[in-house]
């Protein structure tokens, strides 16, 4: 009786641990047709923008979708400064049902933000943090949420809330244009 009894234990153990250990069933959801469209409409955004801050300062912004589309890299610089690695980069990617962004700051670390809000007619989405590395909690400087409104093909505008200490510190604006490229010979 106890050689079945431990046999029993054994199979049932070795059924629970197997299961473990399974792939799931199911993959990933795919995005609906709003956020596919705000991934798109990001996509549109492939070039070079000059942009005008809020706080006085401007910056020259390359925008470059990469990896067959999968992601939208968008880079950052100081229009009038020297100093190297003074830039920052931002990028945008679906995963499973969501449009992701992970940011790049000069604040040394890299919150994810997620698509939370999207317009209607897609010309305005709201990113607002998920998580984020080399932040030891959510307490520590980094900018926690974007609004970007679309205006046309080449206009735009972000909108950048940084949060520490448990509250949002400052937001600010960016007003993009698109940069015409220079005649080639």
């Amino acid at each position: 009786m106890k050689v079945r009894t431990v046999a029993a234990s054994i199979v049932l153990t070795l059924l629970i641990v197997s299961s473990a250990w399974t792939e799931p069933t199911t993959k990933p959801s795919k995005p609906d047709a709003r956020t596919l469209a705000a991934y798109d409409r990001i996509k549109a955004t492939a070039g070079q923008w000059e942009g005008k801050s809020s706080k006085g300062w401007t910056e020259i912004l390359e925008i470059e979708v990469i990896a067959g589309g999968s992601c939208v890299m968008e880079k950052s610089r100081f229009a009038h400064s020297d100093e190297p690695n003074s830039g920052m980069a931002t990028m945008y990617h679906l995963d499973g049902p969501d449009l992701l962004l992970t940011h790049y700051c000069m604040a040394k670390n890299q919150p994810r933000l997620k698509a939370t809000e999207i317009s209607d007619d897609g010309k305005s989405i709201t990113f607002t943090f998920l998580d984020g590395t080399n932040m030891a909690s959510r307490d520590v400087g980094h900018m926690d949420k974007v609004r970007i409104n679309f205006e046309d093909d080449n206009h735009f505008k972000s909108q950048w809330t940084f949060y520490a200490d448990g509250k949002e510190k400052w937001m600010e604006a960016i007003m993009y244009e698109r940069m015409v490229k220079p005649a080639t010979r």
